[in-house]
C-alpha cells in the first residue's frame, strides 16, 4: 500500500510539473511585453495550482469563440461603412488643423474611421447637469435610443433616466441598452431593470460568463464604453457611468466620484452610433448600421474636427495606446492628464518621462484615495521615476477623480472612457475622442485647473523620505502592475 501512495505522489508531481511546464511555455511563446510575461510566471510559481488557474482565467486575450467569430466577420463590413465617411464633406483633411492629422491618418488606415468636422460640443462637468441633459434628450427621442455603460446603478437621478426610457419605449421609441454583466450585475436583479424590460426596453448583458464556460473566455474583459445616441442626432460619451454619485459607493471611503460627459451633435454622432451597433452585434448577432451622417456641412461650420478612437478585442489592437503615445510625444509646451487609475505600460511611462525631460510641462492629476488598493499602491511605484524626470504629480483630494482626459499644448485634447492602465489600453472595450478645437480644449483645461486647486502636489524631496514599508508595498504591487 505504501508503494501505491508513493507511486500516486510521483504521478501527481509529474502531472503538476507537466502542467506548469506547459503553461510556462505558453506564457513565453505569446507575443507580449516581457514585463507581463514575467508577472504571470511569478504568479504561477508563487501560487501553485492557483496561479495556473488564474492564468487560464485572466492570462490571455480570449473573447470567446462565438464573439470572436462575429467580430472577425464584422470587421470588413464595418470598415467599409466607416470608409464611406471619406466622401463626406465633413472630412476635410486639407482644412483640418495639423494638430490631429497624424491621428486621423492612423485611425483611417487601421480602422477606416476619419476625423470629421461640423460638430458642436458641450462639456458637462456635474452629475446633476449630465443626468438632466440626458433625460431632456430622451424625452425628445422619436425613433431610437442606443446606450451602453459599464455600470448602471439605481438611485437618485439615475432612476429618472430609467423613467424617461420607459416613457420613450411606451411611445414607440426603440431602446437598446447594453450593460456590462459584471459592472452592472446588481442592476440586472433590480426592480428598475425589470420595469424597463416590462415596458419593452431591450436590456442586454455584455460579456456575460456562465460558470461552466469560465475557462473558455477571459473573465476580466469588460465592456467599459459609455455611449448614448439618440435618433443619430445627439450623442454623449465620457467618463461617467449611469449613476447618481450621491447614491453610488458611498461606503467606499473615497468620496463622491467626479466625472465629465461630452454632449455632441454633428457627423461624429453617427460614428459613435456605429460603435454601439458594433458592440450590439458582437453580443447579440443583430446587425443594424446607423444612418449616414449629414454631409452638407456649411463652410462657416467647419469647426470641431473630432477623431473617434475605439479599441477592444476584435478591433485593431493598441489603437488608443498608439494615439496616446503619438499625442504626448509630439507635445511642444504642455501635457495635462487626469486619470483615476494610473498603471502605465512601459512604453507610455517612457513617453511621459522623455516628454518631460525635453522641457515640456507634464502634469498628472490622480486621486489621492483610490477605490482599488492594489492600483493605488501600484500607481505610487511610478512616482519616483516621473518626479525625477520633472513630471508634476497632483493628488486630488476632492473625491474619486474619475475624469479621463489629456490636454496637449492647450490646443487639442483627448476625452473619453480610457484609464491610463494596462486594462484600459490593452483589454477592455473603450472609446475616446480626439478633439481639435481650441475653445472646447480651453474649457477642459480650465476644469483640470479646478482639479489642481483641490489637489496637493507630491514633493520629490519628501517622497524620497517615505518609509521602508511604503517602499516595500509599492514594489510588491508594482510586480503585478502589468496585469492589474
Amino acid at each position: 500500500m505504501e508503494g501505491f501512495y508513493q507511486a500516486l505522489t510521483l504521478i501527481g508531481i509529474g502531472l503538476y510539473w507537466m502542467l506548469v511546464a506547459g503553461v510556462t511555455i505558453r506564457v513565453v511563446i505569446k507575443r507580449r511585453s516581457v514585463s507581463v510575461s514575467l508577472a504571470w510566471l511569478m504568479i504561477i510559481y508563487i501560487l501553485p495550482i492557483i496561479g495556473v488557474i488564474f492564468y487560464f482565467l485572466f492570462g490571455e486575450l480570449n473573447l470567446g469563440k462565438k464573439r470572436a467569430e462575429r467580430a472577425q466577420a464584422m470587421f470588413i463590413p464595418y470598415k467599409t461603412w466607416f470608409l464611406k465617411l471619406l466622401d463626406c464633406n465633413a472630412h476635410l483633411p486639407e482644412k483640418t488643423p495639423t494638430h490631429i492629422t497624424h491621428i486621423d491618418d492612423l485611425c483611417t488606415n487601421r480602422m477606416g474611421i476619419p476625423a470629421l468636422c461640423g460638430n458642436t460640443l458641450s462639456l458637462q462637468d456635474t452629475p446633476q447637469k449630465i443626468l438632466k441633459s440626458i433625460i431632456d434628450d430622451i424625452e425628445l427621442a422619436q425613433h431610437f435610443i442606443r446606450m451602453e455603460f459599464y455600470i448602471w446603478n439605481e438611485g437618485g437621478q439615475a432612476n429618472g433616466v430609467v423613467s424617461a426610457l420607459i416613457r420613450a419605449s411606451q411611445r414607440g421609441v426603440r431602446c437598446q441598452i447594453l450593460l456590462d454583466a459584471a459592472g452592472s450585475g446588481k442592476f440586472f436583479s433590480s426592480s428598475w431593470c425589470q420595469m424597463m424590460e416590462n415596458a419593452g426596453v431591450e436590456v442586454v448583458q455584455a460579456l456575460k460568463v456562465k460558470p461552466i464556460r469560465m475557462f473558455l473566455r477571459r473573465l476580466d474583459l469588460r465592456q467599459h464604453r459609455k455611449i448614448i445616441v439618440i435618433d443619430d442626432a445627439v450623442a454623449y460619451t465620457g467618463s461617467m457611468n449611469l449613476v447618481d454619485p450621491e447614491y453610488f459607493k458611498q461606503d467606499a471611503g473615497v468620496g463622491m466620484w467626479v466625472d465629465v460627459m461630452v454632449r455632441i451633435t454633428g457627423p461624429t454622432v453617427n460614428v459613435l452610433s456605429a460603435i454601439h451597433c458594433w458592440d450590439w452585434e458582437v453580443e447579440t448577432g443583430e446587425r443594424s448600421f446607423p444612418t449616414a451622417p449629414e454631409c452638407h456641412i456649411e463652410q462657416d461650420n467647419l469647426l470641431h474636427p473630432i477623431q473617434v478612437v475605439p479599441s477592444g478585442p476584435g478591433m485593431p489592437e493598441n489603437l488608443i495606446h498608439q494615439v496616446l503615445n503619438i499625442s504626448i510625444s509630439r507635445a511642444l509646451k504642455s501635457v495635462t492628464i487626469t486619470t483615476p487609475y494610473f498603471v502605465p505600460s512601459e512604453e507610455l511611462l517612457q513617453t511621459l518621462r522623455t516628454t518631460a525631460q525635453r522641457g515640456v510641462k507634464v502634469e498628472l492629476i490622480i486621486p489621492k484615495n483610490n477605490d482599488s488598493i492594489m492600483v493605488g499602491w501600484a500607481s505610487k511605484a511610478f512616482y519616483a521615476e516621473l518626479l525625477s524626470a520633472g513630471v508634476v504629480i497632483h493628488e486630488f483630494t476632492g473625491g474619486l477623480l474619475h475624469t479621463k482626459s489629456v490636454v496637449i499644448d492647450e490646443q487639442y485634447c483627448l476625452i473619453g472612457t480610457v484609464n491610463l492602465d494596462v486594462r484600459s489600453l490593452w483589454l477592455n472595450f473603450e472609446v475616446t475622442l480626439v478633439v481639435d478645437d481650441a475653445e472646447f480644449t480651453k474649457q477642459l483645461y480650465w476644469l483640470q485647473q479646478t482639479y489642481m486647486e483641490q489637489s496637493t502636489v507630491v514633493d520629490e524631496t519628501r517622497w524620497r523620505e517615505r518609509s521602508l514599508l511604503h517602499r516595500f508595498l509599492e514594489r510588491v504591487f508594482y510586480l503585478f502592475s502589468p496585469i492589474l
